[in-house]
C-alpha cells in the first residue's frame, strides 16, 4: 500500500550560485523557504516538477520535499536536512546566515 501524500515544496540549487532555491506560486525560484509554494494535490506537485526540471539553465537537482504550513499561513519544512538548508552554507558566514 501506498503512503499517503504529505504537503510539500520543490526545492533545487541555483546552478550558478549554487543557493537552496524553491519554486514560488508565481513560478520564479526564491530563496525564502516561506515564500515556496505548498503543494497539497500529488499530481499536481509532480506535474510541476517536471516543469520545473526543465530549466536546467537555471538550477540543478529538483525535487519535492517535504512541508507543512505553519499558522502563519507559509511553509515550514519538516526535515532536519531541509530546515539545515534553509540556514544556507555551513562552512562560514556568507550568503543567507549574513542576513
Amino acid at each position: 500500500m501506498p503512503r499517503p501524500f504529505t504537503p510539500k515544496v520543490i526545492t533545487s540549487n541555483h546552478l550558478l550560485e549554487g543557493d537552496v532555491i524553491y519554486l514560488s506560486p508565481t513560478g520564479e525560484w526564491v530563496r525564502n523557504f516561506t515564500k515556496a509554494e505548498l503543494f497539497t494535490n500529488p499530481e499536481v506537485a509532480e506535474t510541476r516538477l517536471k516543469i520545473a526540471d526543465q530549466q536546467r539553465n537555471i538550477h540543478v537537482g529538483a525535487y519535492l520535499a517535504d512541508a507543512v504550513m505553519r499558522e502563519d499561513g507559509t511553509p515550514e519544512p519538516v526535515h532536519f536536512r531541509e530546515r539545515f538548508r534553509t540556514k544556507g552554507p555551513s562552512n562560514y558566514f556568507h550568503g543567507k546566515q549574513a542576513e
